[in-house]
């Protein structure tokens, strides 16, 4: 048996980052929610989460989207940001005209990926639900909308095309996985596996409570069934139940 730990990671890499680094609390707050270094920044950012994220009615729709736009990568026209919203490094967030961002959602886009979070035109995101990089991408297509209290994180490549439907509580995780071959070292501290991310067609509509999987392709105006585990693609047009889903029906 292996029992030789100096060389493996004792945290996730972004516990590392956080955590096992140097730096002052105010430092590992920037890099964790801001990610940008300077005072302006920060300023800008404290002021929108204090004073402008829980402010309610008409002005507060119109007070955030004057001031976000001008701390995400992109900003399209007509954006509505309802309250409470957690933004995390704005600056690598690009958000399309018409879109909706329901109140409580998280845009969480830290990480070291060249991409970041990229939401279409009149996207829909749904109350209480969280978009997360970690070390990855994701990208919406336009006039897609993703219900409430769903779980969309990437630590590769997640893509979402055009006019997709995503009901409530679904989980959706590109990566994720942690090696488990080494038996003398926690699973917490094994290198990530990843089986090439996810890529969820046009046209399709997830049903309520789903899990899709990495490594996994569903294609175009496929139904993926309420409560549906995706462990494996599934091709162009189809309806899939079950776990793991399976294809019970073609729509073509």
């Amino acid at each position: 048996m292996i029992t030789d730990n100096s060389r493996v990671r004792r945290t996730t890499e972004l516990q590392s980052a956080l955590v096992e680094s140097g730096g002052s609390a105010v430092s590992k707050y920037i890099e964790l929610n801001i990610g940008q270094p300077g005072f302006w920044p920060l300023i800008k950012y404290e002021l929108g989460s204090i004073f402008l994220l829980p402010m309610p009615g008409a002005i507060g729709y119109l007070l955030r989207s004057k001031l976000f736009s001008r701390m995400f990568r992109s900003f399209g026209k007509r954006v509505v940001m309802g309250r409470n919203i957690c933004v995390r490094h704005p600056a690598r967030i690009s958000v399309g005209s018409g879109t909706i961002l329901d109140d409580y959602c998280t845009l969480d886009a830290k990480g070291k990926s060249i991409e970041d979070i990229t939401l279409g035109e009149q996207v829909v995101i749904g109350r209480n639900t969280t978009l997360s990089c970690k070390g990855g991408f994701i990208q919406i297509g336009d006039n897609s909308n993703i219900s409430a209290n769903c779980m969309i994180v990437s630590e590769s490549r997640l893509e979402i095309g055009n006019n997709v439907l995503i009901a409530g509580m679904t989980y959706i995780v590109a990566g994720g996985n942690h090696g488990t071959e080494r038996t003398d070292v926690p699973i917490i501290q094994q290198p990530m596996v990843c089986k090439g991310g996810i890529s969820i067609e046009d046209n399709c509509w997830i049903g309520a409570n789903a899990t899709i999987l990495d490594g996994v392709t569903i294609g175009r105006d496929t139904i993926v069934g309420a409560g549906a585990v995706v462990t494996n693609d599934l091709p162009p047009f189809s309806i899939a139940v079950g776990t793991p889903a399976r294809v019970v029906k073609t729509r073509k």
